[in-house]
């Protein structure tokens, strides 16, 4: 499937690889097929949540893990069956990134991360119903303050 997308331009997705966000995603609920778009550089942890019903949709995403290491929460039961997850290794999760012109203040959503069955393509955003974590996590200055202390 060819889409004509606003920061690609034209790019080729798979079909099958689609994921089916059944609630859509905060704010864009009418949006409900994604395609995710690998960095083909391999040094940056950055990927796109490309949206299929509108091309002019592209979320940057990235392993919340990758920036946080203590980060940490359930997955409802109601999630685990509405996304039919049966093993943990059928999860992965990300975190959509907010990345300004100073780069140094990019952020990731740690409240409303995207939980995706790989197996069977079906994703949720799921809003944290805690202050344990932060909607704008500062990626490069927590790594500053690890790297002083």
């Amino acid at each position: 499937m060819i889409l004509n997308t606003k920061h690609f331009g034209e790019i080729e997705i798979d079909q099958e690889k689609i994921i089916i966000f059944k609630d859509g995603l905060l704010g864009f609920e009418n949006i409900k097929k994604y395609s995710v778009v690998l960095n083909q550089e391999k040094d940056i942890p950055f990927s796109w949540l490309q949206g299929v019903d509108d091309t002019n949709l592209a979320f940057v995403i990235t392993n919340p893990f990758a920036f946080k290491n203590d980060y940490n929460f359930e997955i409802p039961e109601n999630v685990i069956k509405q996304l039919e997850i049966e093993k943990e290794e059928d999860v992965m999760v990300f975190s959509i990134a907010v990345i300004p012109k100073d780069m140094k203040k990019t952020t990731i959503n740690l409240r409303g991360p995207l939980v995706i069955n790989i197996r069977n393509k079906k994703g949720k955003q799921i809003v944290l119903d805690t202050d344990q974590y932060p909607l704008k996590y500062f990626i490069f200055e927590e790594k500053i303050e690890e790297n002083i202390g």
